[in-house]
């Protein structure tokens, strides 16, 4: 049902309001735009859309790019034409990116020239009628269609209800869904972010994590697009550059939010443990459960790293701690933000009790309306009042703060008991020579199932499997420490630097 609500165009907004104000800065190709500036490229890209392609309301445009600041100029191109942004993985095969295009139907595939022979295959494979090329500033049909575009544009009225954005999750465990973003969602989670994290039109955001993910386009990007700020846009995630750009008191970087491998990656860097960061307000992490470890670490060094909790599906705000309880609340994602509404449940729907661990259930408008063509998927993935089952395993201290256990399909079940990996992996954390380390559950004859530990080592580290595992049984219950440790050389990620558990052995 319509909101009746206007959808806004930020862009245009803040164009008439601040045109002097910097809307948009991309590193990889030193180009810096005022919103008025921005604005007249979003006006010419939609313009270009609609006359080379036919685009038009409610129709697909994918795009499968680096992070570039065309990519955000592209989403809100498709806000002035009504059409639908399809951001694609980039780490997807060929196979991954045709199930995706056949699934979504999209006009046009605008792609950086490193995948044209990617998007020329998916291209042919899924009938996507049109293709064009990016290419962060130099010469491309993106340039060369912005230079040429003509015409006046009528933007159509849109509704806060009317679908924004398709984005596939990340289908680690079957074929990926396509989450359908809302312009609801968008401006609550814009309005959320703000309010939890101090977003102003001063602030200047750092964009690393990759936008076809919530994380690089929603947290903080759009919410700081919502404010009238500015993105500092990274290409991609590289440690040493990383480090530079948040020292840089010119720069001024104010926020960041990032995954637990992008803060144990800078925290090895030579110069962190003497950096200036006091000019950051928010360093956010997020995307997996960050090490106790981790964030006592940061937070010795005075830098309070604030755990939040968000899906693709959740608008991804959900959850943010507080700065001023990032350490007296360590471990804690925090509380819910204004307008969403949780609650743990057991396997029946009935809400437990503070201290004890169910499942994560979220209500509210930053939630997804559903799946794009998933009418099963939506059966099962609402209640019928309503309520959205996240998959994540949670709990509530006696101050009503949660805490994320572990993702609900990550437990397993070793004689009789329930073991969370993201516990174990904490208490292996606290040795010194653990740079990363994932623990799933694997079959086994007598108990069910056991744990084993995959270990990465930092450089010069002499720990061995009775150390790792005497320190465990120190910490833990004889059932949760892991029967094995296998020592590799890096774990495998996701573009976000999530593990990727399914793919560790378990024969």
């Amino acid at each position: 049902m319509p909101a009746g609500i206007p959808a806004e165009d930020w862009i245009a907004h803040h164009a008439r309001f601040t045109p002097w104000a910097e809307a948009a800065h991309d590193l990889a190709s030193e180009r810096r735009f005022t919103y008025a500036q921005f604005d007249d490229r979003v006006r010419r890209a939609a313009l270009w859309l609609r006359s080379a392609f036919g685009v038009k309301q409610g129709d697909r445009v994918a795009v499968l790019s680096h992070n570039d600041t065309d990519v955000f100029e592209l989403q809100f191109a498709c806000r002035r034409l009504g059409a639908i942004f399809l951001p694609l993985n980039w780490r997807l095969a060929v196979p991954e990116l045709e199930f995706i295009c056949k699934d979504a139907t999209p006009v046009v595939l605008v792609h950086g020239v490193e995948f044209t022979a990617e998007a020329r295959d998916v291209c042919r494979l899924a009938s996507v009628p049109h293709a064009a090329t990016l290419a962060n500033g130099r010469p491309s049909d993106y340039e060369a269609g912005l230079a040429a575009a003509k015409g006046e544009l009528n933007p159509p009225a849109l509704d806060l209800e009317d679908i924004w954005t398709v984005m596939y999750t990340s289908g680690t465990t079957g074929r990926p869904k396509g989450a359908q973003i809302t312009y609801r969602m968008c401006v609550f989670n814009a309005i959320q972010c703000a309010m939890t994290v101090a977003l102003t039109p001063g602030s200047k955001n750092l964009v690393f994590l990759p936008t076809f993910h919530t994380g690089g386009l929603n947290v903080y990007a759009n919410p700081t697009f919502h404010t009238g700020g500015t993105n500092v846009v990274m290409r991609s995630f590289d440690p040493a550059m990383f480090l530079r750009l948040l020292t840089d008191k010119q720069l001024c970087i104010t926020h960041l939010l990032g995954v637990p491998t992008n803060f144990l990656m800078l925290a090895q860097e030579p110069g962190f443990a003497t950096a200036d960061l006091s000019h950051v307000v928010c360093i956010g992490v997020g995307g997996a459960a960050a090490p106790l470890s981790l964030i006592e670490a940061y937070g010795a060094k005075g830098i309070k790293l604030q755990q939040g909790w968000g899906m693709t599906e959740t608008g991804p705000l959900g959850l943010m701690l507080s700065p001023e309880k990032a350490l007296a609340k360590v471990g804690s994602s925090g509380l819910p933000p204004l307008y969403a509404r949780l609650k743990i449940c057991d396997p029946e729907g009935n809400e437990v009790k503070p201290g004890e661990t169910g499942e994560l259930m979220i209500k509210g408008p930053t939630v997804t309306p559903g799946y794009w063509n998933r009418p099963e998927a939506n059966k099962q993935s609402f209640t019928a009042d309503g309520w959205f089952h996240t998959g994540d395993a949670a709990k509530q201290d006696a101050d009503g703060y949660y805490y994320i256990v572990d993702r609900w399909k990550d437990m397993f079940i070793s004689g009789g008991e329930n073991v969370y990996p993201a516990e174990v992996e904490n208490v292996i954390y606290q040795l010194d020579g653990v740079l990363e380390n994932a623990v799933i559950g694997v079959a086994h004859e007598k108990w069910g199932e056991v744990g084993r530990a995959f270990v990465v080592l930092k450089p010069g580290s002499n720990l061995d499997e009775a150390a790792i595992l005497g320190h465990c049984g120190g910490q833990l219950a004889r059932y949760k420490v892991p029967k094995e440790v296998r020592f590799i050389d890096t774990l495998p990620h996701n573009a976000t630097g999530k593990v990727l558990k399914h793919q560790l052995p378990r024969d």
